[in-house]
C-alpha cells in the first residue's frame, strides 16, 4: 500500500493554486480510523483507515459490493458503524444524535448516483430545496441563489423545466447545483458518471474539477470509471476486502505492479482470485 505526499503529474493537469492557496491539503477534512460495518452476516467494512485532506479530490475505487457507497454514507451519518472513528473537521461524529449531525451535514453536499431529483418539482425548485429546508423563504434570495448555482453548472436557461424533460447528464448537473447551493465545504459524489456516455462523462469530470478549484471544496468521489479517476483525482484509495488496499497518486496507481491493483485498473479478472 502506498501513500506518498509528493506532488506529481500523470499527463493530466493537476490543481493549480487557486482560492485554496498553498494551504489546500495541509489539514484533514475527514479522518477515518478502523471503521467497521457488517450487514447481517456480511462484513462490509473491516477496518477502513483513510484521511481526506481539505481541498483535495479523493477518489475511492473498488469492485461492486466492496462497500464504497456504504463508506460514503457513514461519513455524514446516514449509516452507523459497528465500531471505529469518523472525525469531520476535528469533531468526532460517531455517536452523535440526529439533531447534532445537522451541523456536520450542513458542511457537506452530496450528489447521489441517480441524481435523486424530485420528479414533481422544476429544476429551479429542486435546486432551491436545501435552502427552503433550511428556512430561507425570501423568493428574491431563493431565485438569486438558484440562478447562481445553475449558472455554475451552465443550466441557468433550463430552470423552469421538469426533470423528465432534460437529459441524464443535465440531471446530474442539476443535482450538482443542488449540492453546492448551500455553499458546502465538501462534496460527496456517488458514481457521478454512471450511465452516461463518454462525452457527457468527461463534461461532468470537468465540472467536478472546476467546483474544486472555484469553490475550494474538498471532494470525495466514488466511481468505477477509470477514465474519470485519471482526470480528476489528486489521490486514489482502492477499497478491497473491506480495507484500503492501495492509497496513492494517480501516477502511482498507474505504475503499480501489484496484481490486484493492476487487474482492477486494466479491467481484467485474476484467475485464481476467490
Amino acid at each position: 500500500m502506498s501513500d506518498k505526499n509528493s506532488n506529481h503529474s500523470d499527463g493530466q493537469s493537476r490543481r493549480e493554486a487557486g482560492p485554496c492557496g498553498d494551504a489546500a491539503g495541509t489539514k484533514n477534512f475527514f479522518k477515518v480510523l478502523n471503521l467497521r460495518k457488517s450487514i447481517g452476516e456480511q462484513k462490509i467494512l473491516r477496518g477502513v483507515d483513510l484521511n481526506i485532506r481539505r481541498g483535495e479530490t479523493m477518489v475511492v475505487i473498488g469492485r461492486s459490493g466492496e462497500g464504497k457507497s456504504v463508506f460514503l454514507k457513514h461519513l455524514i451519518g446516514l449509516m452507523k458503524p459497528d465500531s471505529g472513528s469518523i472525525v469531520v473537521e476535528g469533531k468526532e461524529v460517531v455517536g452523535l444524535k440526529e439533531r447534532q449531525l445537522r451541523a456536520v451535514r450542513h458542511k457537506v453536499g452530496i450528489l447521489f448516483q441517480d441524481g435523486a431529483l424530485f420528479d414533481s418539482m422544476t429544476v429551479a425548485e429542486n435546486v432551491a430545496f436545501p435552502l427552503m429546508e433550511a428556512g430561507v423563504k425570501d423568493r428574491t434570495v431563493l431565485l438569486e441563489r438558484v440562478g447562481q448555482a445553475l449558472d455554475k453548472v451552465e443550466l441557468a436557461a433550463h430552470m423552469a423545466k421538469m426533470p423528465i424533460n432534460i437529459s441524464g447528464g443535465m440531471r446530474k448537473r442539476v443535482a450538482l447545483a443542488r449540492a453546492i447551493i448551500a455553499e458546502p465545504q465538501c462534496i460527496l459524489y456517488d458514481e457521478p458518471t454512471s450511465g452516461l456516455d463518454p462525452v457527457v462523462s468527461e463534461s461532468i469530470d470537468r465540472l467536478i474539477r472546476r467546483m474544486q478549484k472555484e469553490l475550494c471544496v474538498t471532494s470525495l468521489v466514488v466511481t468505477h470509471d477509470m477514465d474519470s479517476v485519471f482526470r480528476i483525482a489528486d489521490r486514489v484509495a482502492y477499497l478491497r476486502e473491506g480495507k484500503i488496499y492501495f492509497l496513492g497518486t494517480p501516477q502511482e496507481l498507474r505504475n503499480s505492479k501489484d496484481r490486484f491493483v493492476r487487474s482492477f485498473v486494466e479491467g481484467r479478472q485474476i484467475e485464481d482470485e476467490d
